[in-house]
């Protein structure tokens, strides 16, 4: 059996391979690498890995690997993509592990390739136990993006397991819930014309302005109607973040394109509130002779949650003595969780890190994790 290198070893060859995930092409980067490397130190331990090609891109894959015989156990989980960088606000190279402060710097040591070695680590401890249950470690793409591969494993039904721990960073509390997140675009077409005269068009900035109205009318309604004292922010959000419109002071507005961002909360059914948001937006700008295209850049994140009281949250609970808590970030916890899973959220690291320059992974997290996660693998694995 091979030996599983250091984790500082670990870490920085997982940042040091880029995998950059985005909806735009150009920035978009292949995970295999990473997934490689991952497998390459499970096969090694004696796990039987399984590389997951996505169907529609091939560049992109999951990793599925499996240490003991059996049914249930338990499911380490996380995601191998990051977010685009830039390397101008970085004031080390984003591709190597840095370390100051007992902080280890670079893209991803925190969301969350870091989770990585952590798990690897604890794994380790009980290779050579005998097992009640199988121990199965998953590696995602696209999470950053589109969840393309949680979407997979979930529609491919790839993995069986009692229990999932998916190790987003958040500074070792147990989540067990989340907001569901849509990014919707909301497109206008008028017709343009010469400004000196606004009968010779139709001004997608005036609909635009209508439609505004319509939506802060229903994130007030939805506010009102949905609450969970639970989460920090009670409420549904809905934030205007984004508008381009026209092309010159001096000709009428033809067209108009504002981007939302839409977070609802468990039990809110999100499909059936985009189309009730997309009827009433129709219903706005008929009366402007204008037209409208509603289409979210990819399909929505549902909202998560899991019995707070369940076996394994309080099981995390107990072992970091953090109280179990809800996020507003999402994760792919809803896919874990339709493969028939008690899924939670728990890892080292702060999300106040993640997705931003300077990105670290602080050393004082990477032990206690490690412990935690040995804890619940000897809780629903070992005989």
């Amino acid at each position: 059996m091979a030996t599983l290198p250091k984790f500082d070893e670990m870490l920085a060859t997982l940042v040091g391979e880029p995998s950059v995930s985005s909806t735009t092409p150009s920035i978009d980067r292949s995970n295999l690498r990473v997934i490689e490397h991952l497998a390459n130190w499970l096969d090694g331990l004696g796990f039987n890995t399984q590389l997951m090609p996505l169907p529609d891109n091939p560049q992109k894959a999951n990793l599925i690997a499996r240490f003991g015989d059996g049914e249930g156990g338990l499911v380490l989980a996380g995601h191998t993509d990051t977010v685009p960088y830039d390397e101008k606000k970085w004031q080390s190279d984003p591709f190597k592990v840095t370390e100051a402060n007992d902080k280890l710097y670079g893209l991803g040591t925190c969301d969350m390739k870091g989770f990585f070695p952590v798990a690897l680590q604890a794994v380790t401890t009980f290779l050579d136990q005998p097992l009640k249950a199988p121990i199965t470690i998953v590696a995602t793409s696209d999470e950053e993006s589109s969840m393309a591969g949680a979407r997979y494993l979930a529609e491919s039904q790839s993995v069986q397991a009692d229990y999932a721990i998916i190790g987003e960073p958040t500074g070792l509390q147990p989540i067990y819930a989340h907001k569901g997140i849509a990014f919707l675009t909301i497109r206008l077409q008028g017709a343009s014309g010469h400004s000196s005269n606004p009968d010779l068009g139709c001004n997608a900035l005036d609909s635009m302005y209508d439609v505004m109205g319509e939506l802060i009318r229903f994130r007030t309604e939805l506010a009102e109607q949905n609450q969970n004292p639970a989460f920090e922010v009670h409420i549904p959000t809905m934030n205007l973040g984004c508008m381009h419109a026209g092309d010159s002071p001096n000709r009428i507005c033809s067209h108009a394109e504002l981007q939302i961002d839409l977070r609802l909360l468990p039990g809110m059914d999100t499909h059936a509130t985009i189309e009730m948001l997309s009827s009433r937006l129709q219903g706005v700008v008929a009366r402007c002779e204008t037209t409208l295209e509603l289409t979210t850049h990819y399909p929505p994140i549902p909202p998560f949650e899991t019995d707070k009281d369940n076996d394994l949250v309080q099981t995390l609970a107990k072992h970091s003595g953090n109280p179990p808590g809800t996020v507003a970030f999402g994760t792919e916890g809803h896919f874990l969780q339709r493969l028939g899973m008690d899924t939670v959220v728990f890892g080292p690291g702060s999300i106040d890190q993640a997705h931003q320059p300077n990105e670290f992974l602080a050393r004082d997290q990477i032990e206690p994790a490690t412990e935690i996660l040995r804890h619940v693998i000897r809780r629903y694995c070992t005989a």
